[in-house]
């Protein structure tokens, strides 16, 4: 496995496969139905250039399987800490430990960049989700954002991790 930063070089169409992929697979019984069928090709192109995001690929051979996309906090209430924006990998490399490697990448280009604390935030219903992050070391701060997302009320949980 391979896991580096994007380049201007690599398919934007591709990687958003991984997220279009990723969300019908993990959100199936979150999101509404209707919803994750109406996601359009294409869907996370634009977010991908995002001024100070930084966006990790992860390969078997040179196939792109797995994304993580990373920043300074987008919350003035969270000034100072990293952000994690998002871990998906295609539905066949879950549970099989690429999702562990592909956040320790981000996590230490974030600790290489300055960040001691770090965060994400995570749907209250995904279970997977939240076990996976707290067998890392993160921990619910407390904090939460409601969301709506295909006409369904939709909790959002923070997740912080401290670099030691």
């Amino acid at each position: 496995m391979e896991i580096r930063l994007m380049t201007n070089n690599d398919d934007r169409l591709e990687i958003s496969r991984i997220y279009e992929e990723s969300w019908k697979y993990a959100y199936k019984d979150i999101i509404p139905q209707s919803y994750l069928d109406s996601i359009p090709a294409g869907q996370w192109v634009s977010g991908l250039d995002s001024d100070g995001r930084n966006t990790l690929l992860m390969f078997d051979s040179s196939r792109i399987i797995g994304t993580s996309s990373y920043c300074e906090s987008r919350f003035p209430k969270f000034s100072g800490m990293g952000e994690i924006i998002s871990v998906y990998l295609l539905p066949y490399y879950i549970g099989k430990g690429y999702g562990k490697q592909l956040l320790g990448s981000a996590i230490k280009n974030l600790g290489n960049s300055g960040y001691n604390e770090i965060f994400l935030w995570v749907l209250e219903e995904n279970s997977l989700a939240r076990r996976f992050y707290e067998k890392f070391g993160f921990v619910e701060s407390g904090e939460f954002l409601n969301d709506n997302i295909g006409g369904k009320e939709l909790k959002e949980i923070q997740y912080c991790y401290r670099i030691s």
